[in-house]
């Protein structure tokens, strides 16, 4: 019932004016009806009841038109609902002195980008920002839709957080990246709404294509008047302007002039569906034209954190030695590749860091300059670090360098992972192979992105052993290696200037000038603030096979729009041979035998058609906001299933319909 009342509303000529096509129907309902007026004060007085009939039938038509697009707003502001709800203002904990951690409550609508805030357990993000202290499981269930909780953690790729979500476990410190009423949030709620959206060039060239379909067919059925006055003459029949009316609407593209805009609204309504949120309609479109998808490796292919998935002992050392050596080196490193090799060590070699007391040990953290980490422990030190820099410390110290341990490591580089040296007191005891962990089913989306005409290639900026490695284990079909952001940024214009449409996917900071580049631009929701800042689609759910749903909606959306397109052209054809003749049979008689579907009577021929016009549109609706269905077919097959489908049927499913409307209108009496 929502929807009709806003489909009444939508009667205003300040809305009816945005659609060109419906605004003639709209003016053909207006003078129709004040005929019909007219008519029934006596003057000029003619059949009042056809009059009304087809004044009632454009009036629907119009109405149709703009219950589409209700229906599809409505989903939207159901969408947008849901996100208010989860948006409000909360006290917010805004830190004053950063050394002493002394904090104010502060309401949430008056922080401002630069403010440091405090967010402990069971309490909300207030704005949406960037961890720079603590790691904390959050609950983004409001803004996804999953229930399983995140980590966000200072540092790396995982420091956006997003106002309106809900921190889980311990405290996290936020610095404020967006102003009230400018978050990712409002902007999806704006998106959703429809507020921001503006139409795409395509859509814009289609609504200029029938525009002018409509301005030839208006000035076709204007000159017919004074013909039809001059032929009156000498013929027994006049058309009225009621007919002439009837027959410019059914001639112009009323079917995809009232649907368009509701295609263009459901295909962002279902992308938001699928978790992505898209800050442009074009980037919809130019995603069902992507033909070359490009993807950071860290956090987009793979986990984004290397996990420790075995030790290899040197020659003469036991492994229970080199697992000890591991697990003291990496005790006190907090990093998730020192975790993974605690947790590797516990679960295979059952030492934990519980049998040793570190309260006197001293940590040694990682530095860029001797890329090593470890521990000293009861005059004993343990080390691992990098192969060369480690070697250097062995060779430095007077040891011997085992000659397997770059054998190992080479192995290890080849296979993709990463190395890392053991030292116990300057002594080598083997190498922990550290693996990039390819998130799971990307092999098969890489495939599914192949049958649709997309090459994949992974940007790392790994050494290309293990870039190629990964490449292989993931499925992509190219890669390039020890890139960085400038090179990312020139591998990209570089498709584009050989007529290539481009998509990346990424994460980061470094990944940010690339994504502004691309034409398709898909930012992780657990990405930095610059790399969601820089695409034009954030996935929610940071999944890089997402993009194939991504993809995906895009060609349906194109097709759709083509599908019906070409479905409205077509089925015009079938009301050409209903009014046609009937208007100008009594010019010319031999028009009756283009009235091959033998129509009852000229009056039962228009109605038929108009009844039929109208109708459509309500057919369409579910078409119109589910989509095309999308198959993994060539464009030429495409083409050629769009034409059989919806040009053939469009062109021959008419005829029967307006048939059967005449059979009907003929039994109720109406000749």
């Amino acid at each position: 019932m929502e929807n009709v009342v806003l489909a009444i509303k939508k009667l205003s000529p300040q809305v009816q004016v945005k659609n060109p096509v419906m605004f003639v129907v709209y003016i053909g309902a207006i003078l129709i009806s004040l005929l019909f007026v007219a008519g029934f004060m006596g003057v000029n007085p003619g059949n009042s009841w056809y009059t009304f009939s087809i004044a009632l039938i454009l009036w629907l038509t119009v109405l149709f038109a703009n219950y589409a697009d209700a229906i599809a707003e409505g989903r939207g502001r159901a969408q947008a609902d849901s996100l208010k709800k989860s948006k409000q203002d909360v006290i917010a904990y805004k830190i004053i002195n950063e050394q002493t951690q002394v904090t104010e409550e502060i309401i949430s609508n008056q922080l401002v980008p630069g403010d440091i805030v405090l967010v402990a357990a069971g309490q909300q993000i207030p704005m949406d920002g960037e961890v720079i202290q603590g790691t904390a499981a959050v609950d983004e269930s409001a803004i996804t839709g999953e229930s399983s909780p995140v980590v966000r953690e200072a540092g790396g790729d995982r420091s956006a957080v997003t106002g309106g979500t809900t921190v889980l476990s311990d405290i996290l410190v936020i610095r404020i990246t967006a102003k009230a009423g400018e978050s990712f949030l409002d902007q999806m709620i704006n998106m959703i709404e429809g507020a921001q959206r503006k139409k795409t060039p395509n859509e814009l060239a289609l609504q200029i294509l029938l525009v002018t379909l409509t301005i030839i067919f208006l000035i076709v059925v204007a000159t017919l008047y004074p013909f039809s006055s001059f032929a009156s003459k000498t013929a027994s029949q006049t058309v009225s302007v009621t007919n002439l009316t009837a027959l410019l609407v059914c001639l112009a593209p009323t079917t995809i002039g009232a649907l368009l805009s509701a295609i263009g609204i459901s295909g962002m309504s279902r992308l938001n569906k699928e978790n992505v949120m898209a800050k442009s309609g074009r980037a919809i479109e130019a995603a069902g034209d992507v033909d070359v998808l490009l993807l950071d490796k860290t956090g987009t292919i793979t986990l984004g954190n290397r996990r420790a998935v075995a030790l290899y002992p040197v020659d003469g050392v036991a492994s229970e030695k080199l697992a000890r050596g591991a697990l003291l080196a990496s005790i006190a490193d907090d990093t998730p590749e020192g975790r993974s090799v605690v947790d590797l060590v516990a679960e295979q070699f059952n030492l934990t860091a519980t049998e040793y007391d570190t309260s006197t040990a001293n940590f040694v953290p990682f530095t860029a300059k001797t890329r090593m980490s470890g521990l000293d422990i009861n005059g004993d030190t343990y080390r691992k670090g990098a192969t060369d820099s480690v070697k250097a410390f062995v060779e430095n110290s007077q040891y011997t360098w085992p000659k397997d341990t770059e054998i190992i490591a080479e192995q290890i580089a080849k296979d993709g992972g990463t190395p890392l040296i053991v030292l116990a007191n300057s002594e080598v005891l083997g190498v922990i192979h550290l693996k990039d962990i390819i998130k799971p089913g990307v092999q098969a989306q890489f495939e599914a992105l192949r049958k649709m005409g997309i090459k994949s290639v992974m940007i790392t900026g790994d050494n290309p052993l293990t870039a190629a490695a990964i490449a292989a284990e993931a499925g992509v079909d190219d890669y390039i290696a020890e890139a960085i952001p400038e090179s990312k940024l020139q591998v990209i214009k570089d498709y584009q200037n050989n007529g290539h449409l481009v998509a990346m996917t990424g994460d980061g900071t470094n990944d940010a000038p690339a994504l502004a580049q691309a034409d398709v631009a898909v930012a992780m929701n657990t990405g930095t603030v610059a790399a969601k800042e820089a695409g034009n689609m954030i996935d929610l759910d940071s999944s890089p096979t997402k993009l194939i749903k991504i993809v995906g909606v895009g060609k349906q959306l194109l097709m759709t729009r083509g599908a019906l397109t070409t479905f409205s052209v077509a089925n015009d054809v079938a009301k050409y041979f209903a009014i046609l003749p009937a208007l100008f049979v009594g010019v010319y008689p031999r028009l009756t035998s283009l009235n091959f579907m033998h129509l009852t009577s000229p009056k039962t021929a228009i109605l038929a058609a108009l009844i039929y016009n109208a109708l459509i549109i309500i057919a369409l609706i579910p078409i119109a906001l589910r989509g095309v269905k999308y198959k993994e077919l060539s464009a030429n097959q495409l083409l050629r299933r769009n034409l059989l489908i919806y040009g053939l049927g469009g062109l021959v499913l008419p005829f029967f319909i307006i048939k059967i409307f005449d059979i009907g209108l003929t039994l109720l009496g109406i000749k």
